[in-house]
């Protein structure tokens, strides 16, 4: 493969790799600090995707919308709509508890996916949307997939600053009171179920960005690009492999993943035609084993989450029991 070759295949990499990681980023804010199980990440995502197409492609008769507006409007428009149906859903889900929140958020995802695949006026149903513009294209001749990348990681790092920022604030040791134990935060006089919504809507609309870079990476969209097992189980194994809690390690996820993900896709390239199929399932079979090797030998992750240092020098568990009785706005 020649020098360009390699390095538009490395641009190409990281830009998926870093809107897989902004996923990951929501994900983490549900399940590593509020520990909140949902199983519906392909939802969010495809909200955000969709709802980013819509607004920023230009007029069209096969689906709503088509306003041209610019990129920005586009992103605020993906975040604000995934936002407003996980604040739905988290209404009615959130009292829940683990196994069943997984079940209903998997089966409202499953519901969101068919109703973007069959309501045409709305989506263009299975033929999907095209011509979703990319940002800054033009700017530089040949640099557009360069371009790309550089807005893709700078949204990465604004939401992974924010996230840490939280994480270290009263707000961020709520959540993580309400993940450790739900009801000593409640005795402490903390609303649980604002607190869960709150992480619930922050993390989808989190996904809804990472949709919105997605459907503008790639200029086109349709309901088969949100497919769980790429949309959900992969986003979920990133997370657990980089660790759980630690923004720094749901962000290394998700490019150590891509890379296997992506390094057996070249692999099963090579092999005859006539083993293609096999080679996709033991594509996900390598995944899997993958994962259960590391949840044996470091179920944390290679990045496990750490308490964030307070001053006065009090250690984590005293951390955890101040934080449970600490307000937002202290």
């Amino acid at each position: 493969m020649e020098i360009t070759g390699l390095l538009s295949y490395g641009v190409f990499f990281a830009t998926l790799a870093g809107i897989y990681a902004v996923l990951a980023l929501g994900l983490n804010v549900q399940w590593g600090h509020t520990g909140l199980f949902n199983i519906g990440v392909a939802a969010f995502f495809a909200i955000g995707a969709y709802a980013s197409a819509i607004f920023t492609t230009a007029p069209s008769d096969m689906h709503m919308g088509g306003f041209g507006m610019p990129f920005l409007i586009g992103i605020v428009a993906a975040m604000v709509c995934s936002g407003v149906i996980a604040l739905l859903v988290g209404l009615i889900t959130l009292n829940l508890r683990s196994d069943y929140l997984a079940i209903a958020t998997i089966g409202i995802a499953e519901i969101i996916r068919l109703f973007l695949k069959n309501e045409g006026w709305l989506t263009n149903g299975v033929r999907g949307i095209p011509g979703i513009p990319k940002p800054l294209s033009g700017v530089i001749e040949g640099a557009d997939e360069l371009l790309f990348l550089g807005v893709v990681l700078a949204a990465m790092l604004v939401v992974y600053l924010a996230l840490e920022r939280g994480y270290r604030s009263p707000w961020g040791r709520v959540l993580r009171a309400v993940r450790e134990n739900e009801d000593a935060t409640r005795a402490a006089g903390k609303n649980i179920l604002s607190f869960r919504l709150q992480g619930f809507v922050l993390g989808s609309m989190i996904m809804g960005l990472g949709g919105a870079l997605y459907a503008h990476f790639t200029t086109f969209i349709s309901p088969e690009a949100f497919d769980p097992m790429f949309a959900t189980f992969l986003v979920w194994v990133m997370l657990i492999a980089g660790g759980s809690g630690n923004n720094r390690g749901a962000i290394l996820g998700a490019f150590v993943i891509w890379a296997v993900w992506s390094g057996t896709e070249i692999l099963t390239g090579m092999l005859p035609e006539t083993m293609v199929t096999q080679a996709g399932a033991l594509r996900v079979l390598l995944i899997g084993v993958l994962l259960q090797v590391i949840l044996l030998l470091r179920p944390q992750g290679i990045l496990p989450e750490k308490a964030p240092e307070v001053r006065g020098g009090m250690d984590g568990d005293t951390e955890k029991a101040r934080g449970a009785g600490r307000g937002p706005s202290e």
